[in-house]
């Protein structure tokens, strides 16, 4: 066990963009609750099928650590196979992008991890986050690393960096009377930034339609616009005027169309179609590729057994050069409530400083 974190709430952190080096992957795996469904139900068992893919496809690439529940160690184990490491802890949900911690570099380089106040996705009826809140000190503990505490109620996919400075928000996150209630942008900013790394905030109105279902979270980034680059960005586009996503895709294009990055550029727009599926049984599909992860090396992608799936993958392969694009089945993930990026969480490599002579360069 690595020593217990230390606790400081002062020092402005920077979080690196996703396609910087990483030390390893974090996920937690499915326990049972009233989303993925009782203990033996098939339900509960293509929830775990479908995390433990995604597992295994990026031990291919970097090393992945994932919280269990201690009751389901053993079928932890027997899902995810060899060479993954597994840990215990008490578990509400499995979507350890948003209740665990956010991993970024301290002044000297050093990794911490900013502990966001979680709470169920801003206090919904449906939720439960009595042991997912604990996520972000615990994770933190296990990597040995210092903790950044805040107050403000924030999860991983409700904000997207580029890793030069600027951040992508949602108004209906961030803002959200059940997170921060009272709480304004330039609040919001200001801590965001301290905590990030970031100088300036792009914020988007809103999320795809399905996120603000009973079951949504109310407008995620992460699955509408991620940054490729700095001054790149990845945006979700439905063409079919019959899905309600197509008027918001617009929309949501035209703000990042009018926005400015940190450094002052407008910014390139890499449109990205959503799959041609329009519906899966219970009404409009939020299919998203956007929602995919890197990893050292590889691209992970979304697939939904689609004809976009492969146009996808090439916009992919052209945005990130060099890397492998590997595609993973998640419409299982998105059955859920979610995607690959939802359930993973990157933990950097250490930033080695800038010694005097290369500063001068």
């Amino acid at each position: 066990m690595h020593p217990a974190p230390q606790t400081t709430t002062t020092t402005v952190t920077v979080m690196p963009a996703e396609w910087a080096a990483h030390e390893r992957t974090w996920m937690a795996f499915p326990p049972p609750n009233d989303t993925f469904g009782p203990a033996g139900s098939g339900t509960l068992e293509r929830a775990r099928r479908a995390w433990a893919a995604v597992a295994r496809t990026i031990a291919r690439h970097e090393p992945v650590t994932v919280v269990a529940a201690p009751a389901d160690a053993d079928a932890a184990r027997a899902a995810l196979g060899e060479g993954i490491e597994i840990v215990t802890a008490p578990l509400d949900d499995a979507w350890l992008r948003d209740s665990g911690p956010t991993f970024a570099h301290d002044p000297d380089g050093d990794v911490v991890a900013v502990d966001w106040v979680f709470n169920g996705w801003g206090a919904q009826d449906w939720a439960a986050w009595g042991h997912d809140q604990h996520l972000g000190r615990f994770v933190a503990e296990r990597a040995g690393v210092e903790v950044r505490t805040t107050a403000l109620v924030n999860e991983g996919g409700g904000f997207h960096v580029d890793g030069a400075g600027t951040v992508l928000l949602t108004e209906t996150v961030q803002l959200d009377p059940g997170r921060n209630p009272g709480a304004t942008k330039a609040q919001v900013e200001a801590e965001v930034h301290a905590r990030l790394g970031t100088t300036t905030a792009i914020w988007l109105p809103r999320g795809l339609t399905r996120d603000y279902d009973e079951f949504g979270t109310r407008g995620h980034v992460d699955i509408v616009a991620a940054f490729a680059g700095p001054g790149t960005v990845l945006v979700h586009r439905q063409d079919d005027p019959a899905h309600p996503d197509y008027e918001v895709t617009r929309q949501i294009r035209a703000v990042l169309a009018a926005a400015v990055d940190a450094r002052g550029r407008r910014l390139r727009i890499v449109d990205v179609p959503a799959p041609t599926v329009l519906e899966a049984g219970d009404g409009f599909v939020d299919f998203s590729y956007i929602n995919h992860y890197i990893a050292n090396g590889v691209v992970v992608l979304c697939a939904f057994d689609d004809p976009h799936d492969a146009v996808a993958a090439e916009i992919l392969a052209d945005a990130y050069p060099g890397r492998a694009v590997e595609l993973v089945d998640a419409r299982d993930i998105f059955a859920f409530g979610g995607g690959i990026h939802c359930i993973t969480q990157q933990q950097p490599v250490p930033r080695r400083p800038i010694t005097a002579a290369e500063g001068l360069r």
